[in-house]
């Protein structure tokens, strides 16, 4: 089995950042992503009921770059001002040249 390494870039921030995080990630160089809603208890606070807002778990395999220059973007423009958090994990990918 033949693997591409590749960074698997998790975000988890308020839904409504949503459509402003996709464009970022299109205009910063990733070719797709996963999205899903999410709950769950941090730092900023638990969020109880829907009328309050939702959470977002968004996922995108990309090159090493790519995920430095995402991780700068989220630094810059979100941390500072949402409840957003990110990490980065690599991964080893099956048909890697599709993703990075």
């Amino acid at each position: 089995m033949n693997t591409v390494a590749c960074k698997l870039v998790t975000i988890v921030a308020e839904d409504e950042l949503e459509d402003r995080l996709l464009k970022d990630l299109d205009t910063l160089g990733a070719r797709g992503y996963t999205i899903c809603k999410v709950r769950g208890k941090g730092i900023h606070r638990t969020r109880t009921s829907e009328w309050e807002g939702e959470n977002i778990l968004i996922e995108t395999l990309v090159s090493e770059d790519v995920a430095s220059t995402i991780m700068s973007r989220l630094e810059q423009a979100y941390f500072p001002h949402f409840g957003v958090t990110a990490f980065i994990v690599n991964v080893e990918v099956v048909r890697g040249p599709k993703y990075a």
